[in-house]
């Protein structure tokens, strides 16, 4: 994550949300065309706790750090998730 700490935030948040959107629809078996709702709820959304584990450790692996369990029900829309992750 180091790379994209250098970055300007606008890059920044971005590729986040580049990546978050991309795994997110990946887990709900949604197309490219199809929108994702940056302010619904991960469980409004139809995701269930193991889908959100396991986008949350290919979000890791992507982005190169650690995000707490916690983050995931304190911010719980891909909007909020996405400004954690770019802050």
């Amino acid at each position: 994550m180091s790379e994209l700490m250098l970055m300007p935030v606008h890059e920044r948040r971005e590729i986040i949300e580049g990546l978050v959107v991309r795994e997110l629809k990946s887990a709900l078996f949604m197309t490219d065309e199809d929108e994702l709702p940056l302010e619904a709820g991960f469980f409004d959304l139809g995701l269930t706790s193991l889908k959100m584990s396991e986008v949350k450790a290919t979000l890791e692996q992507e982005l190169e750090c650690e995000i707490q369990t916690t983050v995931l029900f304190r911010r719980p829309t891909p909007g909020q998730l996405i400004d954690h992750l770019t802050d």
